[in-house]
């Protein structure tokens, strides 16, 4: 039961992931900031809870881009979406399960029901919403201003503003 609960939570995002509207691609240098993100914060020894608040960000901008080329490339079929989707996050997490980096009770917290709960995966799941969400939330104030952004580099601001947040939020929570 202690294991299907990350499980269960990593499936709601993959599904939720699919109703998106429309496709919103992210840009380049916004995907190149949560990759260097993600490398300094294992090179600098930061939390596993960080590092995976910044893997996930990255792994929702690659899902986007991917869905954003397969469309420019006139690429259809029936699940391209979930298709997309899950297999990034099977990329990423199968290796990290099986080199030892998810899974390992040691590296875990306890939640409060008394449930085991990986830092890392925890990271992931909050970063890829995070990441998720600041992206939707410039598309919808984008629409909303005329199709114009209200500041120069919003679009890499605003999905990279809630890791940055939720970055310090867990360093606090895990110090």
């Amino acid at each position: 039961m202690k294991n299907k609960v990350p499980l269960l939570i990593f499936l709601i995002i993959s599904i939720s992931l699919l109703f998106t509207p429309k496709v919103l691609a992210i840009c380049p240098l916004c995907t190149v900031a949560v990759g260097a993100g993600v490398g300094l914060a294992r090179w600098l020894g930061v939390d596993d809870t960080i590092s995976g608040l910044w893997i996930g960000g990255l792994t929702v901008s690659l899902i986007a881009w991917t869905i954003d080329w397969l469309e420019k490339k006139n690429i259809r079929f029936k699940g391209r979406k979930i298709v997309t989707i899950l297999g990034y996050y099977l990329l990423m997490v199968v290796p990290l399960y099986f080199s030892g980096f998810l899974g390992n009770p040691h590296n875990s917290l306890i939640c409060f029901c008394g449930f085991h709960f990986d830092k890392l995966l925890l990271g992931i799941i909050a970063g890829s919403i995070g990441f998720w969400f600041g992206a939707s939330w410039y598309y919808y104030l984008k629409e909303k201003h005329g199709s114009r952004a209200y500041f120069p580099f919003q679009k890499v601001v605003m999905p990279i503003a809630p890791l940055i947040i939720l970055s310090i939020i867990f360093y606090f929570l895990t110090k």
